[in-house]
């Protein structure tokens, strides 16, 4: 479990120097040039692997048992999280929904957070997913303070239905890599 908190304040640690600690970011850069987004780079790769070994080197603890049904909810809202994580990826105005969100990879990785505490009962995934989505909301609510960390002026999509079987494409091929690194994803 000690990896896995580690690997979780890594991530925290990382991702909220932008907003949260603007002047030390802006030091770091001064100090490293370029090479400081590799360094960053690095630290959450590091917290990823962390994350990932203390996860599956975890204690079975369990804390409640999911209905089966809520296996169904998740796998509809990942693949809604994905759709508002991808939106990112579309020039504004042009996905179907959630075009005009402020931050659609936050909203979509809270969704995804909170869809995987649905289905997972035990003390690791409540620490790894409730972890993450408090991380998440405390990025948005950081992220209010500081400049848009979204540019979608530049995003490659224009055509919403290359978008929706962008996100089709790649919530298939996580599901398939998520069944041969964990349970399958669609239950049975």
């Amino acid at each position: 479990m000690t990896l896995l908190i580690l690997g979780l304040i890594l991530w925290t640690a990382a991702h909220l120097m932008r907003a949260g600690a603007p002047n030390a970011r802006a030091a770091l850069q001064s100090r490293m040039g370029d090479a400081s987004k590799a360094v960053m780079g690095l630290v959450i790769i590091a917290s990823v692997v962390l994350m990932v070994l203390g996860y599956r080197s975890a204690d079975p603890v369990i804390v409640w048992s999911p209905p089966a049904f809520l296996t169904h909810v998740n796998n509809l809202l990942v693949l809604i999280a994905f759709y508002m994580y991808l939106t990112t990826a579309t020039k504004p105005g042009t996905a179907f929904v959630f075009g005009n969100l402020k931050n659609p990879q936050l909203t979509g990785f809270k969704l995804w957070a909170f869809a995987h505490l649905l289905v997972n009962g035990d003390l690791a995934s409540i620490i790894l997913f409730g972890g993450l989505l408090a991380w998440a909301v405390v990025q948005v609510i950081l992220s209010k303070r500081a400049p848009s960390m979204v540019d979608r002026g530049t995003a490659p999509i224009s055509n919403p239905w290359v978008h929706l079987g962008l996100v089709l494409a790649v919530f298939a091929v996580v599901a398939v890599i998520h069944g041969w690194l964990g349970p399958w994803p669609f239950g049975g």
